[in-house]
């Protein structure tokens, strides 16, 4: 009876032994490359591949698994095809794309595959995260209800956005996009929010700009720089939104409030055409494949607010686009309109007017903002939005020098002070406390006193004065994020007495 116990253990251990042997020297998949053209490969030999797998090829490159025929496979090379050739091996990695996340990021310059630019090679962290995953799901998502300040008067005002929300920043080239980005990301110094700013396909010098600014503000502490550049290739610039998402949701499962910005989706979307393209995926409207809407909406409804009871955290999107001739019919504004909850649009005519921001209240919108703006500054904006719309359907008539009643006229006169009033030059941050100021002061009609030359000095020593005299109200407003009635009536009488003054 022993001496079958003994076999039995003596063959148990054999056939470990010879398990693990034949794991250990398991024959990897292998294939070929078939042909090369424009950043494609086509490889054969590889029947496991799947869908977005990746795949090792020769000199430490990498390419993505986009099109899956019944003999072959066409695969985006990550980098610099034109040192491949025909017939060279390829190796199936049988993994999806993933990228290093931590916060050793912070502060780094990345391309897409999280290698520094600065350095040449990737950043050791202890995670991973695939740059393709599921959004979170419907039951683990909170309401969007918490602010997220810009410092930009007309947009925390009349464009408010929340923690968790999606708005796009639209307009023609050269109007401000990225600096509203940018001045968005500055502003998020001292409040415990991760930005990540995602860079595709601009000029090497365009990025350049944009870190040179976050570092003379500080903010590069807090931010990561996702950069894939005019001259990098099309794989490289198609993935960079996904792997700027993947550091984001990285920051967002630790707990952390995260604002990501892409810079900008049109060639984002004119990557994934030329791409389509090439592996020869029937084109649909404007030559973009058919599901350039899937493409897009699966990017940004990875953003949005996770419930406290799933460890909370959040992602605030800022996709950027880029219209032509200010068309925003076309089709990749029409569909990232229509993924969006609002959309922040700026107006050529106003910026050659010197009106900057150049934002068209008219045609921006925040869908959900306003149900995470601060209490304070909600009632104050109630009434600025009625004041401003209506000014802007009236002003039209003055343009012909058309006589008009003195309601109409006084209403104009107001909307004029307004309109100076949300003038703000860049890298300006206007606090909450203070938007709420300025707006009262422009509620109550003290603005269209004055000339207009006089507005925004008149507003600098207002708030200057409230800030010696009476710092509590400040410091309440920053506080209770409340305004009652005492407290305006205080603010009326110190505005009355300023008021006496200036005019003396």
């Amino acid at each position: 009876m022993q001496s079958n116990e003994l076999i039995d253990k003596m063959f148990e251990t054999l056939y470990q032994a010879a398990e693990g042997e034949t794991q250990r020297f398991s024959a990897e998949e292998e294939g070929y490359i078939s042909n090369i053209s424009d950043g494609i490969i086509e490889v054969k030999g590889l029947p496991s591949i799947g869908y977005f797998e990746l795949l090792a090829l020769p000199h430490d490159m990498f390419a993505l698994a986009l099109n899956i025929k019944q003999e072959s496979t066409q695969a985006i090379v990550l980098g610099e095809y034109t040192r491949l050739s025909v017939k060279d091996r390829v190796r199936y990695t049988n993994k999806s794309i993933s990228i290093p996340v931590g916060p050793e990021l912070l502060g780094k310059v990345i391309d897409p595959l999280a290698v520094t630019l600065d350095k040449g090679r990737p950043i050791a962290t202890k995670e991973r995260y695939p740059i393709e995953q599921e959004a979170i799901a419907m039951m683990q998502r909170d309401f969007v209800k918490e602010p997220l300040y810009t410092g930009i008067k007309i947009i925390d005002a009349m464009i408010p956005i929340g923690k968790g929300q999606r708005e796009l920043i639209v307009s023609d080239a050269s109007l401000g996009k990225t600096s509203i980005a940018v001045d968005t990301i500055i502003n998020q110094k001292g409040k415990d929010v991760i930005c990540i700013y995602v860079s595709i396909g601009q000029k090497k010098m365009q990025i350049a700009r944009v870190i040179e600014e976050l570092k003379r503000y500080d903010a590069l502490s807090y931010t990561v720089v996702v950069a894939a550049s005019a001259d990098t290739s099309s794989g490289m610039k198609f993935i960079s939104p996904y792997a700027g998402c993947a550091i984001a949701e990285y920051f967002r499962d630790q707990g952390k409030d995260v604002l990501i910005v892409y810079d900008d989706l049109t060639k984002h979307a004119d990557a994934y055409r030329s791409i389509s393209l090439l592996l020869e995926i029937p084109p649909g409207r404007e030559a973009y494949p058919g599901d350039i809407f899937f493409i897009h909406s699966r990017l940004l409804e990875r953003a949005g607010k996770r419930s406290d009871k799933f460890n909370g955290g959040s992602i605030t999107a800022l996709p950027i686009i880029e219209t032509q001739a200010g068309r925003i019919s076309d089709y990749i504004p029409t569909n990232l309109i229509s993924i969006t909850d609002g959309q922040i649009y700026l107006e050529r005519e106003l910026f050659n007017q010197g009106f900057l921001p150049a934002i068209d209240i008219g045609r921006s919108v925040s869908r959900i903002g306003s149900k995470a703006q601060p209490p304070a500054l909600k009632k104050m904006a109630v009434k600025l939005k009625l004041d401003y719309s209506q000014f802007l359907e009236v002003e039209v008539f003055t343009k012909f020098g058309a006589k008009v009643e003195e309601q109409t006229q006084k209403l104009i006169d107001k909307g004029r002070a307004l309109r100076i009033a949300l003038k703000q030059k860049r890298f300006e941050h206007v606090s909450m406390p203070k938007q709420v100021l300025i707006f009262f002061l422009s509620n109550e009609g003290y603005l269209q006193q004055l000339q207009k030359s006089e507005i925004e000095a008149y507003i600098e020593k207002f708030i200057l004065e409230i800030r010696e005299s009476m710092p509590d109200i400040l410091d309440t407003l920053e506080v209770t994020k409340e305004i009652d009635e005492a407290l305006i009536e205080r603010l009326r009488r110190a505005a009355e007495k300023f008021s006496q003054g200036w005019k003396e």
